[in-house]
């Protein structure tokens, strides 16, 4: 994020921070930056799909220490990529490197890599911690800088664009925000979180007093996430810079150094930019001209007041007002009920699927998921014009287009997909998106079930705080590909009443006593948790298909807040801890008796075998049956296989009809 060089230029030099003790103040918080820290910091692990419990447990944390300095945090998220989409080309280079840091952990190379659902998991943190946050409409960075500089208080973030910002209060990188070692403090004052404080002022003296008004300039000509104009080597080929800069002298940093030197003697942008468009061609200068006076206004703090929102809740942002879009839909993403997936697709009718550790020579894991992507597509754009844009053509096709941006096998590309037909109540002429919520609960919660392939009478035994990822699971083993294996069910199972016996006895309901045998059996779980595990091996087809158990829960949990929550939504912290289930599966693979892991507490055996029963119950008798085959079998098999390429295919069951009979087929693959 930020421009391109500037965080290590700025840390190489210790002499552009100042210290500060961080106490008794408000703190904007970058949520995006935060997040992603927070992340790295608590993994063990990368390739096993996240470990969410002990993410949620770090946010805790570092909240527990602002709270303890007497700190008032308010966290403000990006949304989504705004209607003009002028990131795309950052976003999709982004989405490139995270593709193939995916493939490097896959093959037991080092590397970090967000979990798929980070970003939930962080939200619902924020929430269960009674955190105030807003998400924006599209980047949050002007935002941020205007709320703080409302308050005059410290902006907290890793973005270096909070370098060029004007900020009243200054900018704290995450870097050197030492959450993890609150000091005690001397008199009343009381304990601080030590910190560091980025100087503008300082790094203007440092380079010949240029007027910090140039440090938009500075940005936009070195590069950041919006602009990287080719057009402008002519200027750093051409223009007498201190140091050399242009030949790649001066050192890593040698053009910043450069270009700060030069700028040092304009008194403001407007005669720093004339100069700049001398060196370029006289056809090119107005165009560029405008692309810099455009692109430094990133920088002029936002004149939205998010402050109202933290004081009424109301979100006003003058793009959310031109993209038209429903008053419910704006409120439910200023909350984070909605993600910004929701609003990309239905602004731009595009969509970045992120990659995870996966079996890079299958099809991507969100392949597993698109049937519930696109009934989530057909609420969104139901009645709406088609757009060239998003399509490959012209499209003559009643139902619209998304745009999807996943991985084909180590490739990133752009498939355009086909939004569902959906049911009666939701496709009539008279439908539209700021009607859905008018729609009866009762059809909301018939649509999402339907997609997911259950009926809610199959779903009332089970806590109503598990019947989304239940169906999800149903779901799941019924549409993945390759087939789901058994002891990859139960170890997703295990995994999520192991979740269940920690909140029952970490966070007892007051009414409901904890019974002694769930204490007994979660600290003998605990124990089982900590020994070393013998066998560490990776197996890159079970992370596949838990990595396709992610993607059809996320889509799961942004089809379920669409539709207004008709299934209670799933702490995902307790859900899915990614070495433990790869260390269940692993485990029942040579010793099944782990299976009896939770035998101590009969209500939590109770509820594993209804689960276990439940989700079997969805497929054919010998759905798993068929999968454990000896080798000699499975070699005869392939061989008369061979014998008879043209065999026709079995009836598929009527309750695969939204998996693996796909009318909505993808339309045509694309660079």
């Amino acid at each position: 994020m930020g421009v391109q060089g500037l965080t290590g230029f700025v840390e190489e030099r210790g002499t552009f921070f100042t210290e500060l003790r961080v106490r008794d103040t408000k703190l904007v918080i970058d949520g995006s930056s935060l997040y992603h820290r927070l992340c790295f910091a608590s993994a063990a692990d990368f390739r096993r799909g996240g470990d969410y419990d002990l993410f949620a447990a770090a946010v805790r944390d570092f909240f527990g220490s602002l709270r303890a300095c007497r700190v008032a945090p308010f966290v403000v998220l990006d949304g989504g990529r705004g209607a003009e989409d002028r990131k795309l080309p950052t976003l999709r280079s982004r989405a490139a490197e995270r593709l193939r840091a995916a493939h490097g952990l896959s093959r037991g190379e080092g590397g970090c890599l967000v979990p798929l659902l980070a970003r939930e998991a962080f939200v619902q943190a924020l929430g269960r911690l009674g955190v105030p946050f807003v998400q924006c409409f599209a980047e949050a960075d002007r935002e941020i800088a205007g709320l703080a500089n409302r308050w005059g208080c410290p902006v907290l973030s890793l973005d270096s664009d909070f370098c060029v910002f004007d900020l009243a209060g200054g900018y704290c990188p995450l870097s050197h925000f030492q959450w993890q070692s609150v000091c005690a403090g001397d008199g009343p004052q009381g304990c601080y979180v030590p910190a560091r404080c980025f100087s503008a002022a300082k790094f203007c003296r440092h380079f010949g007093h240029p007027d910090r008004r140039l440090l938009p300039l500075f940005a936009v000509m070195n590069g950041n996430d919006y602009l990287d104009l080719a057009a402008l080597e002519a200027f750093f080929s051409k223009a007498p810079l201190p140091r050399g800069c242009a030949a790649g002298k001066g050192g890593r940093h040698g053009r910043l150094r450069g270009l700060l030197g030069w700028l040092a003697q304009f008194a403001e942008p407007a005669e720093a930019v004339d100069s700049v468009l001398k060196y370029l061609r006289k056809h090119q200068r107005e165009e560029i001209r405008a692309l810099l006076c455009t692109a430094m206004e990133d920088y002029a703090p936002s004149d939205a007041n998010l402050e109202d929102f933290f004081q009424s809740g109301k979100y006003e942002c003058e793009a959310a007002r031109k993209a038209d879009l429903p008053q419910w839909v704006r409120d439910a993403l200023a909350k984070g009920k909605l993600a910004p997936f929701i609003s990309d697709a239905l602004i731009l009718r595009s969509t970045f699927l992120h990659v995870q550790v996966e079996n890079m020579q299958r099809p991507s894991a969100h392949s597993t998921a698109l049937p519930i992507r696109q009934v989530i597509y057909g609420l969104l754009l139901k009645g709406s014009p088609s757009t060239e844009a998003a399509s490959p053509s012209k499209q003559t096709n009643e139902l619209p287009v998304v745009c999807e941006f996943d991985r084909l096998q180590k490739t990133l590309k752009k498939t355009f997909v086909q939004a569902a037909s959906l049911p009666t109540d939701f496709c009539d002429d008279h439908f539209l998106l700021d009607k859905l919520v008018e729609v009866p609960m009762s059809h909301r919660q018939m649509l999402l079930l339907e997609t997911l392939g259950v009926k809610m009478s199959f779903l009332e035994s089970i806590p109503s705080h598990l019947q989304l990822p239940v169906a999800v699971t149903c779901y799941w083993i019924r549409c993945s590909e390759p087939k789901v294996k058994l002891h990859q069910l139960k170890a997703l199972l295990l995994m999520i009443v192991s979740g269940e016996l920690h909140r029952i006895t970490n966070e007892p309901d007051p009414t409901v006593l904890c019974a002694e045998d769930e204490k007994v059996a979660y600290n003998e779980f605990l124990k089982w948790k900590e020994k070393n595990l013998q066998n560490q091996g990776f197996d890159l087809d079970a992370a596949h298909s838990f990595c396709q158990w992610q993607c059809c829960l996320q889509m799961g949990l942004y089809l379920n807040q669409l539709l207004g929550t008709p299934l209670s939504e799933p702490d995902i912290s307790r859900l899915y801890s990614g070495t433990l289930v790869h260390r269940l599966y692993q485990e029942l693979k040579s010793t099944p008796s782990v299976e009896n892991l939770l035998c101590l507490s009969p209500k939590m055996s109770r509820l594993y075998q209804v689960l276990l029963n439940m989700v079997e119950s969805t497929v054919s008798p010998d759905f798993f049956q068929k999968m454990t085959k000896t080798k000699s079998e499975s070699c005869k098999k392939k061989k008369a296989s061979n014998k008879k390429k043209k065999a026709s295919r079995c009836p598929v069951p009527e309750t695969q009809h939204l998996c693996n009979v796909n009318r909505f087929a993808s339309l045509g693959v694309d660079d």
